[in-house]
């Protein structure tokens, strides 16, 4: 094994299989491996079925005798079982839990025909090697994507969105299979459903009940110093609804999608104007316009888009998205894109910004200016699906 490459544990390659991978990447049949460093990503790891972010940068000799830099990103999957915090879900649902999380979906696409599919602007990072072992563990090396600097413009999140409406439209149930065939998966709704039952009417909406959630200093600070005190009654009451918005979402046409279509998984290339797409979730039926919810609250999740930017980011990308599926030929009404992107908005992120995972860990990164971005986050979703839903 190389010294270097200790820090990939079981994934260190070693030998032929080093300089495979060196080969692969740099594109020459007779490249020779010099030096190699492991770098970490730091980059917040949000999933239970992701175990490890690193990078590989190196050197390599080509054949013409030239010396060449090579970059390799690594992910590490893993079933949820062997999450570090599986302790945290409830002894009762922790079995369906790890049954229900495909950890290994992103593995999936890339052996699927998936990029056949992908509209013209759109694709997958490049995949260099792929193993999967038998303790429900997998290590994915791909493409290590320099991304374009600075925020996005509109015209950015336009052309996603039109793009996304273009794949929406392909991926119709009567033209595909899911990813990951298993279970009741082509179920309309049933990831969100599931999602929906577990994060959100199991653990934030009896927290957002809770009295004593709102007497958290930080965040009775935050509400006093935005000035929203109905924000909780307004939560409450769109709750009530939930039940209602989810049986409508699965009345309306169903599109598989990329599930999670925040622009932190939609890379841009720097240099270019192409989406090089990771990290699908939702592998499953949901309502037409359901990546437009990821795609509208990614960047303000991050703190990198601010809330009063919601609404004109909103207009833009749900235009895009319903010239998408005309252009595709999918016969659907705006009116029920804009539901099936609200309702599913609602359901998915609307109950959840509110950081009240801080005030049970009470972590470092728990401050004012935080709960105070997240409250006015809140009520942006608040105002933006209610009138809908």
């Amino acid at each position: 094994m190389i010294t270097a490459l200790e820090p990939l544990g079981r994934d260190a390659l070693a030998g032929d299989d080093f300089t495979a991978l060196v080969r692969t990447i740099t594109g020459d049949p007779a490249a020779t491996p010099g030096d190699v460093r492991v770098e970490p990503v730091d980059y917040p790891i949000g999933t239970p079925s992701t175990a490890a972010l690193l990078r590989l940068f190196g050197t390599a000799t080509t054949t013409a005798g030239d010396t060449v830099g090579w970059s390799c990103f690594v992910k590490k999957f893993q079933s949820p079982r062997h999450w570090a915090y599986i302790d945290m879900v409830p002894e009762q649902f922790r079995a369906a839990f790890i049954q229900n999380l495909p950890w290994q979906l992103e593995i999936a696409v890339h052996r699927s025909g998936i990029a056949d599919v992908l509209p013209d602007g759109m694709r997958l990072p490049q995949a260099y090697r792929i193993d999967v072992y038998d303790d429900d563990r997998g290590t994915l090396w791909m493409e290590n994507i320099v991304q374009e600097p600075g925020p996005w413009p509109m015209e950015r999140f336009e052309r996603a969105a039109y793009l996304l409406g273009l794949l929406s439209a392909r991926r119709q149930p009567h033209l595909v299979e899911p990813l990951l065939p298993r279970g009741n998966v082509t179920t309309p709704g049933v990831g969100l459903r599931y999602y929906t039952g577990g994060r959100v009417q199991t653990s934030a909406l009896p927290a957002i009940a809770d009295p004593e959630t709102w007497r958290h200093p930080l965040l009775a600070a935050a509400v006093c110093n935005v000035g929203d005190h109905r924000l909780r009654d307004d939560l409450l009451e769109l709750g009530e609804r939930l039940p209602a918005v989810l049986d409508a979402l699965d009345a309306l046409p169903q599109c598989y999608q990329h599930g999670d279509a925040s622009p932190q998984n939609l890379l841009v290339p720097e240099g270019t104007d192409e989406f090089v797409v990771i990290d699908w979730g939702f592998d499953c039926p949901q309502a037409v316009g359901f990546d437009l919810g990821q795609l509208l609250v990614g960047l303000a999740h991050a703190g990198e888009l601010a809330s009063e930017a919601l609404p004109a980011v909103h207009k833009v990308i749900l235009k895009a998205f319903v010239k998408g599926l005309a252009e595709e030929g999918m016969q659907v009404t705006e009116e029920q894109v804009l539901y099936g992107y609200l309702g599913s908005l609602c359901a998915r992120a609307t109950f959840t910004a509110l950081p009240l995972e801080e005030i049970t860990k009470m972590s470092d990164g728990a401050s004012l200016a935080l709960f105070e971005d997240r409250v006015l986050l809140t009520r942006a979703l608040v105002d933006l699906v209610s009138p809908v839903v």
